[in-house]
């Protein structure tokens, strides 16, 4: 016979597979997940990164010249500086869109106007690829359909006698500039030997695994863990996997190792210097030269410089050879990490090609005051805090934090409440249809375990580990056909992707002992960022309509270690103004507000106090979101 406590754990068990069984979509609350007779919709087709590119193929056929075609599919319509494209471009085809429309990525002075001429002494062709990047079919290629997979047709272009001497002319210049590059770089690899190239290419898969995906060109090979044919290491292509082009060099003698292969390896590892893995995401979409990696890290030092003019100029590189610009690299990483004691770094991100670009923030001035001043102003209603800045908050908050572990309002934790109305602030002074903050749900729970040394137990933690509260505006149904249901579906889709995003950054911080290796894990993002037009690629990002976003990522202290990204506040606008650098950083003071009570909150729970995050699950969202 079966004993009783037996059965109860049966019951038990059958009771929590029952519940994991049941949908945590807001509007199918304790119904079967899975269990629908169709999908929700069929999706939107003028939506997403195709759409897009469909649309700024038609506006490009429709300008009405070669220079105004070239300028929409260059910018895709405006979406992207132009700059970012023209450095994808191989040496042929940088070569024949300077001939023949004057556009170039390189400052080289003189006449950059079209030769012109009489006749037609070649019909050459302009083309839109899938991956955004333009194509030009130059002097003995053939058509542009058989080499790339297009979006729609080409743009025939007339070549006359003097485009043709002119492009003849300046490609020489062009691919000597570009064998010469490659050629420096494989003698610094073998100066390296085969230990040193052993362990510059394990840094790099390990930077292709740790950093969010990338599309990078080396001559006409295309390297990406994103998407299509993966050729690196990341969410398809594990360590060690044939098809990754880093890994299958580790047993190859220089001598086989391709150029573009050498350029890959060298210009990663050049940048990677100068400021760590994310740096790699400044290259999105560009090509490997040293004379790529030296205009990036040129724009670099003039910024850095720029931001610090008490301090010694970063010097000016005597070369563009890989010596002399490791140096330089070297040098700005230094540089960055003084300056981020001094100043205000950010990113800004061009969704479309995922490309990012570094900046340096300046001053704080009113628009940032105001905002912070509103924010400030909605806090004193609702918690017990007083002040007329965030700091002033906080620093009220640090005096006398027991508040944050008792009921409050609402929730069962001043700590939920001050998150929750921050949230709520936010989305109405910064005009955001969602705003949000993530963070863990148990701050005992992680305190216990870092005691212990129990990383591997951390790394078995799961997404309900975390939470994150999505606040929408007043009005955001409207972008859901009017619906609240949808609207608190949409709300909670954005939750469960945060939650991950916790999950994807936690252990970053931690020792990498090999149970933490092994987990799939991103390195804690450090500096926040201003993203356009988001709503391209990630499936997450078209649904709910992910366009112009600010994130702004917090360390929290437990028990003395910085957990970097451990926490964040991000705003969403679907439609209307991109947000700007005063949004950002007045964005910016008010995470602080959130990561400082966390921290506070976790120095309570050291001491012998508990508190937990129950709310912001599936059926809160629901209830505040749709009633």
């Amino acid at each position: 016979m079966t004993a009783p406590a037996e059965r109860d754990g049966t019951l038990t068990r059958r009771a929590a597979l029952a519940k994991a069984r049941q949908s945590r979509r807001p509007s199918r609350l304790g119904r079967p997940a899975g269990a629908t007779g169709g999908p929700d919709g069929t999706g939107v087709r003028d939506a997403g990164f195709p759409a897009l590119l469909r649309a700024v193929w038609e506006q490009a056929r429709a300008a009405p010249d070669l220079a105004g075609a070239v300028d929409t599919l260059l910018t895709l319509a405006g979406h992207v500086p132009a700059d970012i494209q023209l450095r994808a471009l191989d040496v042929e085809a940088e070569t024949a869109l300077k001939a023949l429309a004057g556009r170039s990525w390189r400052d080289e002075g003189g006449d950059t106007g079209r030769a012109g001429g009489a006749g037609t002494a070649f019909l050459g062709e302009i083309g839109l690829d899938t991956s955004g990047r333009v194509v030009v079919r130059v002097p003995s290629q053939g058509p542009l359909s058989a080499q790339a997979d297009l979006v729609d047709g080409v743009l025939r272009v007339p070549w006359s006698e003097e485009d043709l001497a002119g492009y003849r002319t300046e490609l020489a210049r062009a691919a000597g500039r570009w064998q010469e590059s490659a050629d420096d770089c494989r003698r610094w690899l073998a100066q390296a030997g085969p230990d040193g190239r052993a362990a510059l290419l394990q840094d790099l898969v390990e930077a292709a695994l740790r950093t969010a995906p990338f599309v990078l060109y080396a001559g006409k090979r295309q390297y990406t863990n994103f998407r299509g044919p993966n050729t690196l290491t990341g969410k398809t292509l594990p360590p060690g996997h044939p098809d990754c082009a880093l890994s299958s060099l580790a047993g190859l003698p220089l001598e086989l190792w391709s150029d573009s292969d050498v350029l890959l390896v060298v210009c990663l590892t050049l940048l990677v210097r100068s400021a760590g893995y994310a740096r790699i995401e400044e290259a999105n979409g560009t090509q490997l030269t040293l004379d790529h990696v030296a205009l990036l890290l040129e724009r670099t030092r003039r910024a850095y410089n720029a931001a610090a003019p008490a301090l010694d100029p970063v010097p000016e590189p005597a070369s563009h050879t890989v010596a002399a610009l490791g140096e330089l690299a070297g040098s700005l990483a230094v540089r960055r990490r003084d300056l981020m004691q001094r100043v205000q770094l950010y990113r800004e991100i061009y969704g479309p090609l995922m490309h990012k670009i570094e900046r340096v923030a300046g001053p704080v001035k009113s628009d940032a005051e105001r905002l912070e001043a509103e924010v400030c102003a909605r806090l004193r209603e609702r918690l017990p805090v007083t002040g007329d800045t965030l700091a002033e908050l906080a620093a009220g908050v640090e005096s006398s934090p027991g508040w944050l572990a008792g009921a409050h309002g609402q929730f069962g934790t001043g700590l939920e409440s001050l998150v929750h109305e921050t949230v709520c602030a936010a989305a109405a002074v910064f005009d955001a249809d969602f705003a949000m903050s993530r963070g863990m749900r148990s701050l005992p729970a992680l305190i216990a375990a870092l005691r212990a040394g129990a990383y591997p137990e951390i790394a078995g933690w799961e997404i309900p580990h975390f939470f994150c509260c999505v606040v929408p505006s007043p009005d955001a149904a409207r972008l859901f056909g009017g619906s609240a249901g949808r609207l608190a579906d949409t709300a909670w889709a954005i939750s469960s992707r945060m939650q991950y995003n916790s999950w994807h950054f936690l252990v970053g911080n931690l020792p990498k002992v090999p149970e933490i290796a092994a987990r799939d894990h991103f390195v804690p993002p450090a500096i926040p960022d201003i993203a356009y037009y988001s709503d391209q690629h990630h499936n997450g990002h078209v649904a709910a309509r992910v366009r112009f976003t600010v994130r702004s990522p917090q360390p929290v202290q437990v028990l003395g270690q910085r957990f970097n990204g451990f926490m964040d506040l991000r705003l969403l606008r679907c439609e209307g103004l991109p947000f700007d650098e005063q949004d950002l950083l007045a964005a910016h003071r008010t995470s602080a507000f959130i990561a400082g009570a966390t921290t506070l909150a976790a120095g309570l729970v050291a001491g012998g106090t508990d508190i937990e995050v129950t709310a912001f699950d599936s059926a809160w969202h629901w209830n505040e979101i749709a009633g």
